[in-house]
C-alpha cells in the first residue's frame, strides 16, 4: 500500500510539472515572394517570465534547434537595442544558413517587435512581432512575421514545407520556452543556518 501511494504521489507530481504549451493556430501565406505568418500559442507560464524568454535573444539557442547563434546587441546612445541571429534550416534538400541583425522595440509584457536591417541580413525584409496577453491562467502569444528572403526558395513547395517544418518543430520549441519561463518563476530555496 505504501509503495502504491508513493507511485501515485510521484505521478501526480510529474503531471503538475509537465508542460502544457500548445499551438492554437498557425496560418501562412505566400504571395509575390513575401511570406506572411500569424500564429497563436499558449504557455502555462506567467506573462512576465514568458516575455523575458522572448525578449532575451540569447535564450533562442536553448529553445530552437534552428538557431545556431543568437545574442542581444546593446543600444547605441539614443538608439534602440539590437539583436543578431544565425539560423540553419533545411526544406527537403535545400539547406541554408541565414543571418539576421536589426533592432528591437518593446513595451514590457505587451509587445515585442524585431526588424532586420537588410544591409546586415539575408533578407530584403524581415519583421516579426509578438503580442502578449494573460489568458486561461497562462500567457497567450500572438506571433506575426513578414519576410522577403534574399535567397532562392522553391516557390512551388517552399511555403508548404516552411509551414510544415514550423508546425512540427514549433511544438518542441514551445515546450522548451514554457520550461524556461516556468523555471524563472520557481522560488529560490534558501539555505537553512
Amino acid at each position: 500500500m505504501r509503495r502504491a501511494l508513493s507511485i501515485l504521489l510521484a505521478l501526480l507530481a510529474s503531471a503538475q510539472c509537465a508542460t502544457a504549451a500548445e499551438m492554437r493556430s498557425i496560418e501562412m501565406q505566400y504571395e509575390g515572394g513575401r511570406y506572411s505568418m500569424v500564429s497563436v500559442a499558449w504557455f502555462d507560464a506567467g506573462i512576465d517570465e514568458t516575455f523575458r524568454v522572448f525578449s532575451t535573444w540569447e535564450y533562442s539557442t536553448r529553445f530552437s534547434s534552428a538557431v545556431v547563434e543568437a545574442r542581444d546587441i546593446a543600444a547605441e546612445p539614443g538608439g534602440l537595442p539590437g539583436y543578431f541571429v544565425i539560423n540553419r534550416g533545411c526544406v527537403l534538400f535545400f539547406c541554408k544558413s541565414m543571418v539576421r541583425q536589426g533592432y528591437i522595440e518593446s513595451h514590457h509584457n505587451q509587445v515585442l517587435r524585431a526588424v532586420a536591417d537588410p544591409q546586415f541580413s539575408d533578407f530584403h525584409e524581415f519583421e516579426e512581432s509578438w503580442e502578449f496577453s494573460e489568458a486561461d491562467g497562462g500567457t497567450s502569444v500572438r506571433y506575426s512575421l513578414q519576410m522577403v528572403p534574399d535567397f532562392w526558395v522553391p516557390p512551388a513547395i517552399g511555403p508548404y514545407m516552411i509551414k510544415r517544418k514550423l508546425g512540427r518543430d514549433g511544438g518542441q520549441a514551445l515546450d522548451r520556452i514554457e520550461a524556461i519561463a516556468q523555471s524563472m518563476a520557481e522560488p529560490v530555496e534558501q539555505a537553512v543556518d
